[in-house]
């Protein structure tokens, strides 16, 4: 009996254990005797996934936890086989074989898991989900019904793309932005267009988007091109949850990274960089790296 209760907990511990190392932070507890998990890693370039199982657990992310964590990225949960109970803020959803939720790794989340459950869970980062969607306001802690068509697309997307073994790293960035954009109808919670604030920024951001080569265009000036004050500008990035100097240079990088990738050419980073609005090759290099973890010679590289 002693050591049948010791081979569980060592089991409990060796999951939980393998859970933070490959998920980040996050606490567990045991909910009977029947416990059992197993987790296993997938990376494949840009994908970076997880299969979980569990029974009688629960999973859980307090807020010290969270900002002991690394935020930066959503997780997207796919329920494979059997049941799980999840909860995140006000939202309380119970996940079926099939189904569906989006979770976000910067706030408190808890699973639970009565029965036997498996579940697939997808990192997605935060800058692909905020520029695919277009910084509506992303819905998480709801459930994505397994007889959706984009649920039944976008699992069978992600199980074939773990069953390739050689995935390119751009294959495999394709595959990441593709299931973004077939959940994007899902975890998109539009802004009433009617709202003059909304359409204030929607117009911001198509004047970024114009001026974004410009070297010239900073907060200053872009209040003053479309007609409001720096403060009321500010306001309405902040209602977003963004910053307007952050927003535009994570933009000019964003799309600096996709010449990267999609330019076969050796041209100088310092001109790649300036083209794109960068007066300073080390501030471009300093921020590329900072953002996407690599600096843009080895990322052009990886591409090549």
């Amino acid at each position: 009996m002693i050591s049948s209760i010791a081979q569980r907990r060592d089991g409990f511990d060796q999951w939980i254990h393998q859970i933070n190392q490959i998920c980040g932070a996050f606490d567990a507890q045991t909910l009977g005797a029947g416990f059992s998990g197993q987790i296993r890693e997938h990376q494949s370039g840009a994908l970076k996934l997880s299969f979980v199982d569990a029974c009688q657990a629960r999973l859980y992310r307090t807020p010290a936890q969270v900002a002991a964590g690394e935020g930066g990225k959503y997780f997207a949960v796919f329920q494979l086989d059997g049941t799980a109970g999840m909860a995140q803020g006000d939202n309380k959803v119970l996940l079926s074989a099939g189904d569906i939720t989006l979770i976000d790794a910067s706030r408190p989340s808890d699973f639970t898991y009565s029965e036997n459950s498996r579940q697939l869970s997808l990192i997605l980062p935060s800058h692909l989900v905020e520029q695919t969607l277009r910084f509506n306001q992303v819905k998480c802690g709801h459930r994505i019904a397994a007889t959706s068509p984009l649920a039944m697309l976008s699992q069978r997307l992600i199980l074939d793309a773990t069953r390739q073994n050689n995935l390119s790293l751009q294959e495999s960035e394709a595959t990441l932005e593709a299931i973004v954009s077939l959940l994007r109808p899902a975890i998109s919670q539009a802004e009433e267009c009617t709202d003059v604030h909304e359409r204030i920024f929607r117009k911001t951001l198509d004047c970024i988007d114009e001026h974004i080569r410009s070297e010239e265009l900073c907060p200053e000036w872009l209040a003053r091109e479309v007609g409001m004050s720096v403060r009321g500008l500010y306001r309405i990035f902040a209602k977003k949850g963004l910053v307007v100097a952050r927003y535009i240079k994570n933009r000019r990088l964003d799309l600096c990274a996709e010449s990267l990738r999609q330019s076969g050419t050796e041209q100088k980073l310092s001109v790649l960089g300036y083209s794109w609005g960068f007066s300073d090759s080390s501030h471009f290099s300093t921020a590329f790296k900072t953002r996407f973890g690599i600096a843009p010679g080895e990322y052009r590289k990886k591409h090549a």
